[in-house]
């Protein structure tokens, strides 16, 4: 199932990856006798910024900050193969807001907002209002890791051919649909080799990490001071485990488990997302009369979505303009709105008007999580995804065994369980072999690295927190937890947000285990 891994407020104004979270990792140490010389010395050139490409999501060029500090953008130049630094090079885009108090700055505070494949040179601006007080000591920095926006964009279908892909039946009844189903797997992967072959085994999430180290020193500062959401902690903890001596202040948010293959990622993606979408349904029931949803319990409700969606599967509805809203999309739908609890009521409105007949509010949240901008146009964050994740994992699941598996994925969730089974296939046909079964992250020696749980987290399941603690490794991995709702703590807790600022501005560790509500 479509889901996504970035922060629910970027997610609302930067989109969210199509492709399904795997578990991912690494291996391989490395220090910075492995970049060469002349690139850790180049001297980056920062302009202001363009309005966002297409494929980085579209969009007027970013506004200055409250208080007037105004976005810069830049070219890095990094190898295409870390196996050959002198080789072939490639542009990574940056971006960056300097500092407010530049008298006590403490460096550039990195961010990397998940996806995989999600533009940081987009979200970050849209984004940064959450952030205001770590701009006071630091410049606040992203980027378009390597196959992202406009870092050498994997490109697969065309933005008609995406939207037939989305709308595509994502979970087969019968033999004939499980051959259509394998064959649109088959052509996405194709068009990804057809055109972007190329770039296709180098945007793996060790190259993202090594490419960070570059940034690093190109940016003259002597730590990387981090901060990573969902994906951008896989990619935080591989960092540390590949330079634990060059980890500054880093903080963990919405983690990624890192000891999970693509299949245990899933189903606990599925158990998230089910999570979620009880809390919404006992909200609503709470509410009695002024909910629109119909049925009077929990159980009522949920057996009417599974119907609702299950008539949706033969006959789908009017959307936006021309086009019906399908199974897919309306799952799609709505799995973006239970990212946040704000976007509840949303999804309330969307599921009262699509028994109606009308699914454009579905279809217009299937959209953000997609990538598809109101013009039509995609952002290149359904193929980037995609891309990263099947050049990190080995898995390769073939159709007798998803079938196989997919009681378990009904059984995690009724109305999500089948979607994500299925997705387990989106890297059978890709033409690049894995780099591993799960990440290496272990860091002995780091400093340490805020590691922050959410207990109602849909899309990386609170237990990841714990995991990612433990395998960090003893005095490096501090943890945590959120008692709330949705994908991410940062900007919901005042308890979270001061553990939070303490660390990165004052060096202040909180203690390891602490609860927030």
């Amino acid at each position: 199932m479509p889901t996504t891994c970035a922060t629910a407020r970027a997610a609302a104004v930067a989109t969210a990856a199509a492709v399904l979270l795997a578990a991912a990792g690494c291996g391989g140490g490395g220090d910075d006798a492995d970049r060469p010389k002349d690139l850790a010395a180049q001297e980056l050139e920062w302009q202001p910024c363009p309005a966002p490409s297409e494929a980085e999501g579209g969009g007027p060029k970013p506004s200055p900050l409250p208080g007037g500090t105004t976005w810069e953008c830049s070219f890095l130049d990094a190898p295409l193969d870390w196996d050959e630094p002198d080789g072939e090079t490639i542009e990574l885009a940056l971006i960056r807001a300097r500092a407010r108090d530049t008298a006590n700055r403490i460096g550039s505070l990195v961010f990397n907002f998940g996806g995989p494949g999600g533009s940081g040179v987009a979200t970050l601006p849209a984004a940064a209002v959450d952030y205001g007080a770590l701009q006071a000591r630091y410049d606040l920095v992203s980027f378009d890791p390597r196959g992202v926006g406009r870092s050498v964009p994997v490109e697969c279908l065309d933005d008609r051919q995406l939207d037939e892909y989305v709308a595509e039946d994502a979970t087969p009844d019968d033999a004939a649909e499980e051959e259509e189903f394998v064959g649109n797997v088959r052509r996405f992967s194709d068009s990804c080799e057809e055109n972007s072959g190329s770039e296709l085994p180098h945007v793996g999430t060790i190259d993202a990490a090594r490419d960070m180290d570059l940034i690093r020193q190109v940016l003259g500062d002597d730590k990387l001071h981090y901060f990573g959401i969902s994906y951008g902690t896989e990619l935080g903890g591989v960092y540390a485990h590949l330079f634990p001596k060059r980890v500054g202040r880093a903080v963990f948010d919405a983690v990624v488990d890192p000891n999970e293959n693509p299949e245990q990622g899933s189903l606990g993606q599925a158990e998230g997302f089910q999570l979620a979408l009880t809390n919404f349904l006992k909200d609503c029931v709470d509410r009695g009369d002024a909910c629109r949803l119909p049925g009077s319990t929990v159980q009522e409700m949920q057996n009417w979505i599974i119907s609702f969606l299950d008539g949706l599967d033969s006959k789908p509805i009017p959307g936006i303009g021309e086009r019906k809203l399908t199974q897919s999309q309306a799952l799609n739908g709505i799995a973006q709105t239970l990212y946040s609890r704000e976007y509840w009521e949303l999804l309330e409105q969307g599921l009262d008007e699509a028994e109606g007949g009308n699914g454009a509010l579905l279809m217009a949240f299937s959209d953000a999580l997609t990538g598809r901008s109101e013009n039509g146009r995609y952002s290149n964050i359904q193929a980037a995804g995609t891309a990263i994740r099947c050049v990190d994992s080995k898995a390769r699941y073939t159709l007798e065994q998803t079938k196989a598996k997919l009681p378990a994925f009904r059984k995690a969730s009724p109305v999500f369980g089948e979607f994500l089974g299925w997705g387990l296939m989106g890297c059978t046909e890709w033409p690049v072999e894995g780099t591993w079964s799960h990440p290496d992250v272990s860091a002995p020696g780091a400093a340490p690295i805020v590691v922050i749980g959410n207990t109602g987290d849909p899309a990386t399941p609170y237990e990841g927190a714990k995991a990612m603690t433990e395998a960090l490794g003893k005095g490096v991995g501090i943890q945590v937890t959120y008692r709330g709702q949705g994908h991410g703590a940062y900007g919901n807790s005042p308890c979270v947000d001061r553990a939070v600022d303490d660390y990165l501005l004052k060096g202040r560790v909180p203690k390891d285990g602490t609860v927030c509500r």
